[in-house]
C-alpha cells in the first residue's frame, strides 16, 4: 500500500510563541491502521510510532466507536486549519536537560472542558540535521505535487469554463431558436385556426342558404293560387263598382213591376171586366207596339241613361258594356202576351 504523509504547524500550550512542526505518515486509509510521527523545531528532533492496538485501546478509554475515534485523531494530527480545538502538550518540556525521551499528548476542547484524545512517546534523534533536510525535501515534493496537481486543476477549470461558455452560447442559440420556433407555430396556429373559423362560419352560411331554400320550395306551390286568389278578390270589387256605377234603367222597373202585375190582370181581365180597360189596354198596346221590333231593330230603343256601343268600346274592354237585348226581346214577349189576353178579353 501507498505511504502518505502530513506536515502541519503546531505550538505547544506551554511555548505558545514557539513554532514545531509535526510530520505524520500511515499507511492504509487512514490512522485506524498505525502511524510514525516526527516532531522538530529545526534544532532538534524527535521520532517515534503508535500501533493499531494503541488506537483501538485509546478508542475504548474514551468509550468511543473506533471509526469516530479515528476521525477525531486524523482531524488533530493531519488538518491544516490550526490548533484551535486541539492543544499540545510535549512532557518533559524541551529547553530541560537534554532527555531521552519525550511524551506528545493531544487533546480536543470543547467549550469550557479538554479531554485527552491520546499520546505518543517520542525519542529524539541523534542527528537532527538530517531529519530536518528530510523534513524539508519531502516539503518541497509534496509542495512541487501540489503545484502539479492545482495546474492541472487549472486546466481542468479553464476546459471547463470553456466547455461552460460554449454550453452557454449554444443554450442561447437554442433558446432563440426555440423562441422562433414558437412564434412561428403560433403564427401557423392562428392561420390553421382562422381558416378553421372561416369554413365553419362558410358552411353555416350555405347551411342556412339550403335551409331557406328548402324552405322556399316546401311553399312554392302555394304561392299561385294565393296569387289567383288575390287576384279575382281585387278584380271583382271593381267589375261590382263598374256595374254599380251604370244608372238604372227605367225599363227595368217597369219589366219587373210587368211580370208581377201581369197574372193578376190576367185573373182580374177573366173575372171582372171594368168598363174603360178595354181603351186602357188599346192605348198601352199602341204604346208598346212600337217595340216589337226590337229584335231586328234593337238600336231603336233605348232605356234612358244608357248609351249605344260602338267600335270604341270594342277596343277598350274595361268600359262597360249596355246590357244585351235579350231584356227587350223579353219585354216584346210580354207585351205581345198581353196582346193576346187583350184579344182573347175582346172576344169574350
Amino acid at each position: 500500500s501507498q505511504c502518505r504523509t502530513s506536515v502541519r504547524e503546531i505550538r505547544l500550550s506551554s511555548q505558545p510563541d514557539s513554532a514545531y512542526f509535526l510530520r505524520v505518515a500511515w499507511e492504509g486509509r487512514g490512522l485506524g491502521s498505525g502511524f510514525r510521527v516526527l516532531l522538530t523545531d529545526g534544532q532538534k528532533a524527535w521520532t517515534g510510532a503508535v500501533s493499531a492496538e494503541a488506537v483501538r485501546s485509546e478508542a475504548e478509554d474514551l468509550e468511543m466507536q473506533a471509526d469516530r475515534y479515528v476521525e477525531e485523531l486524523q482531524e488533530a494530527l493531519t488538518s491544516s486549519g490550526g490548533s484551535a480545538p486541539f492543544s499540545f502538550t510535549l512532557a518533559p518540556p524541551p529547553d530541560a536537560a537534554a532527555a531521552a525521551t519525550v511524551t506528545l499528548t493531544y487533546e480536543k476542547q470543547q467549550k469550557d472542558i479538554s479531554f485527552r484524545l491520546g499520546s505518543v512517546c517520542l525519542s529524539a534523534v541523534s542527528d537532527p540535521l538530517v531529519v530536518v533536510t528530510k523534513l524539508l525535501s519531502e516539503t518541497l515534493q509534496r509542495g512541487t505535487e501540489l503545484d502539479l496537481q492545482n495546474q492541472n486543476l487549472e486546466q481542468e477549470n479553464q476546459r471547463l469554463r470553456g466547455e461552460q461558455e460554449r454550453m452557454e452560447s449554444r443554450l442561447k442559440l437554442y433558446a432563440a431558436a426555440k423562441d422562433s420556433l414558437e412564434a412561428e407555430l403560433f403564427s401557423r396556429f392562428v392561420l390553421v385556426l382562422n381558416e378553421k373559423k372561416e369554413k365553419l362560419r362558410s358552411l353555416q352560411e350555405r347551411a342556412a342558404q339550403l335551409e331557406e331554400r328548402s324552405r322556399g320550395n316546401h311553399s312554392e306551390p302555394t304561392r299561385p293560387q294565393q296569387d289567383e286568389y288575390g287576384g279575382t278578390t281585387d278584380e271583382e270589387p271593381e267589375e261590382e263598382e263598374r256595374k254599380s256605377a251604370c244608372p238604372a234603367s227605367s225599363l227595368d222597373d217597369s219589366l219587373h213591376d210587368i211580370t208581377d202585375v201581369a197574372p193578376t190582370r190576367k185573373r182580374r181581365f177573366r173575372h171582372l171586366e171594368a168598363p174603360g180597360a178595354a181603351s186602357t189596354r188599346g192605348g198601352l198596346a199602341l204604346r208598346c207596339r212600337p217595340l216589337a221590333g226590337e229584335e231586328t231593330h234593337s238600336s231603336a230603343v233605348k232605356p234612358a241613361g244608357a248609351r249605344i256601343p260602338d267600335s270604341s268600346d270594342q277596343r277598350r274592354p274595361d268600359r262597360v258594356q249596355p246590357p244585351p237585348p235579350s231584356w227587350v226581346l223579353l219585354q216584346s214577349g210580354l207585351i205581345r202576351r198581353l196582346d193576346g189576353e187583350d184579344a182573347l178579353s175582346s172576344a169574350f
